[in-house]
């Protein structure tokens, strides 16, 4: 899909290539009626800047761009108008969210996933900002299962980190671009020093996906113009997902453990259930 695939490479054009492809994102229906010198003058780019883009996006020429971006977009696209609409488009949103990920999720990737958890003797989560966040949420979810795990939001730290591990070692770095210096630095000393690395992230051959042993694409976010308000649901749902086969796989060696943890967090709640 052009309009996911230009998502998931944005963060590495130039800012030239970022004014087209924001156009694309923003009016696709639009574009599919402008040659390529009209384009070119309502952006403000020469026609070279989006003969390269259409290069990145593996299109022979412009005309054969246009003939698949309109295929694409032939369906109705509904645009919220108010904040009132943004609750419908959202949903809308996360409905496609979910189809997308059969799409970007590969079973056997998710399985050697799995397999490297269960034999590691530690696995260490990666990320910053909101990244971090998911991160802490992958570290939660395994040490749930009992197994040693640990997070790191702070690039420095992740650095000190990576440098002690080894062979038996994983770490799971989380970028939704995929083109954070820290996160990608951290999982190349981790990398360097023979711990396993996997990617969580929906940056087509970000640098990150470059730079780790097994990549996990999440779905790419809808469009926004300014990046940083770009949700990262799409790490979350990929790492639930690794928890989810994780718990499956282990289940039966860790039901007296999950036990006797359920007994430990039961004081914590109030009687009835109730949270």
């Amino acid at each position: 899909m052009i309009l996911n695939h230009l998502l998931g490479i944005y963060d590495r054009l130039s800012e030239a290539e970022k004014k087209v492809a924001s156009y694309i994102l923003e009016r696709p229906d639009d574009v599919i009626h402008y040659s390529i010198t009209e384009f070119a003058r309502i952006i403000g780019v020469s026609e070279t800047t989006i003969h390269r883009l259409i290069k990145k996006m593996k299109f022979d020429g412009y005309q054969s761009f246009k003939i698949e971006l309109t295929k694409q977009t032939s369906g109705p696209r509904s645009v919220p108008i108010t904040a009132e609409d943004a609750f419908d488009e959202y949903v809308g949103h996360l409905r496609s969210l979910i189809d997308r990920l059969t799409n970007t999720l590969k079973k056997e990737d998710l399985q050697k996933a799995t397999e490297w958890v269960v034999l590691s003797e530690k696995t260490i989560f990666f990320g910053v900002g909101l990244s971090a966040v998911a991160a802490e949420y992958g570290s939660l979810l395994l040490s749930l299962l009992g197994l040693p795990s640990f997070y790191y939001n702070d690039p420095h730290t992740q650095v000190i980190v990576a440098t002690g591990l080894n062979k038996n070692d994983l770490v799971i770095s989380v970028s939704h671009s995929g083109n954070i210096r820290d996160t990608v630095k951290s999982t190349q000393v981790a990398k360097d020093v023979g711990a396993k690395t996997i990617a969580v992230t929906a940056g087509i051959n970000s640098p990150l996906a470059s730079v780790a042993d097994l990549v996990l694409y999440s779905p790419v976010a809808r469009f926004e113009k300014h990046e940083f308000l770009r949700g990262n649901l799409g790490e979350f749902a990929v790492i639930e997902i690794l928890f989810q086969m994780i718990l499956k796989k282990i289940y039966t060696q860790k039901e007296e453990y999950l036990e006797d943890l359920s007994q430990v967090l039961k004081p914590k709640r109030y009687e009835g259930g109730k949270e």
